[in-house]
């Protein structure tokens, strides 16, 4: 059946992360540091524990429906935790967004993606299907890289509180671009999250396999539930984006 909308998902498939999860530490520096700022004084040692604390029962909780509590969320419970109730939204709003500029320095955008999207532009509808809890922020980077005028619709998961592999946030993306399941190819580089979930919702799907599929554990900087070391077989697999428009042809 021809191939009428690509959806794709955002980090490791369109912008890459240098150096995996390096990241983490400094962006969660940053986001005390901000707090800090707005005299909220806790040691970094102790806020860091606490926060992972929080922020792994989040997880937890969130798991079975395959949920994604904002960002501010893991922020606020932290510093409730703590001891600091009722701080100001704009406070915990600007530790996150200080988190998310920080882990900005690590993000790079794939060279063969400009090129791969101006070809598809016109032809299929596009959208981005993404997990990350600060979705505001996503939409911002995607203004700076000039990419977001290239989709018809942009779902991310702390935005619509659910995430991949789960069906409901694909079938928003459908629901947005008006293209049935059948029609539609799902490009990512996860078996267990973009495959998995895509196909669940009727897609076909594309693995990008520039590396070894890594798992990450619950105590990592990037969550992914307790079955992700279940592969998932892709329709397809590519080693980089430039490839892709040709298998389009032949989908």
């Amino acid at each position: 059946m021809q191939v009428e909308a690509v959806l794709f998902d955002l980090f490791d498939t369109l912008v890459l992360i240098e150096g995996g999860e390096t990241f983490y530490e400094p962006a969660l520096k940053k986001l005390h540091e901000s707090l800090t700022q707005n005299k909220i004084n806790v040691k970094y040692d102790i806020f860091k524990r606490t926060y992972f604390k929080v922020r792994d029962k989040l997880y937890d909780q969130a798991a079975c429906k395959l949920e994604e509590p904002h960002f501010n969320v893991r922020v606020a419970q932290t510093l409730k935790k703590l001891g600091h109730r009722n701080v100001k939204h704009e406070i915990v709003s600007e530790a996150t967004m200080s988190f998310a500029s920080e882990f900005e320095r690590y993000v790079r955008m794939d060279p063969d993606t400009l090129p791969m999207l101006s070809r598809l532009k016109g032809t299929y509808k596009l959208g981005i299907v993404s997990n990350f809890a600060i979705p505001e922020w996503v939409l911002s980077l995607l203004d700076k890289l000039s990419l977001s005028d290239f989709f018809d619709t942009i779902v991310i998961s702390g935005a619509v509180n659910k995430r991949k592999p789960s069906q409901e946030i694909f079938q928003k993306a459908l629901q947005a671009i008006g293209v049935d399941s059948s029609r539609t190819v799902l490009v990512g580089d996860t078996p267990s999250m973009d495959v998995k979930g895509a196909k669940n919702a009727g897609l076909r799907t594309v693995l990008i396999k520039r590396r070894p599929v890594v798992i990450d554990s619950l105590k990592s900087g990037v969550w992914k539930p307790e079955d992700a070391d279940d592969y998932c077989e892709p329709d397809y697999t590519i080693e980089s984006l430039s490839e892709l428009v040709a298998l389009l042809k032949e989908c």
